[in-house]
């Protein structure tokens, strides 16, 4: 995990949010996402600064969209947004599950 991964990690871990549980580096198909949570149909994914570059950002698009149609909600949060309001971060996952 990468240092914006274990700090965001620490608010959601543990059943923290809600008394749901979240798993971390789960596979989903293809794919593996940074975090998910079963029982809210939630994946939350924390980009660094590669994710903003359009080879990327188009891929990124085809993952949502994989996760969407298997009815799962995707946060996608940079990892900037996660060291500079983790409060604000932490709220607006709750408020998604």
């Amino acid at each position: 995990m990468t240092d914006t991964e274990r700090l965001l990690w620490s608010k959601i871990r543990g059943k923290q949010l809600k008394g749901y549980q979240f798993y971390r580096q789960r596979i989903i198909g293809n794919y593996i996402v940074d975090f998910y949570c079963p029982k809210a149909k939630l994946v939350i994914e924390v980009d660094g600064g590669q994710h903003y570059r359009y080879k990327t950002n188009k891929e990124d698009k085809i993952r949502d969209n994989y996760m969407r149609e298997r009815g799962l909600e995707v946060i996608r949060l940079s990892d900037r947004e996660v060291f500079e309001n983790l409060r604000g971060v932490v709220d607006s996952i709750y408020e998604n599950m």
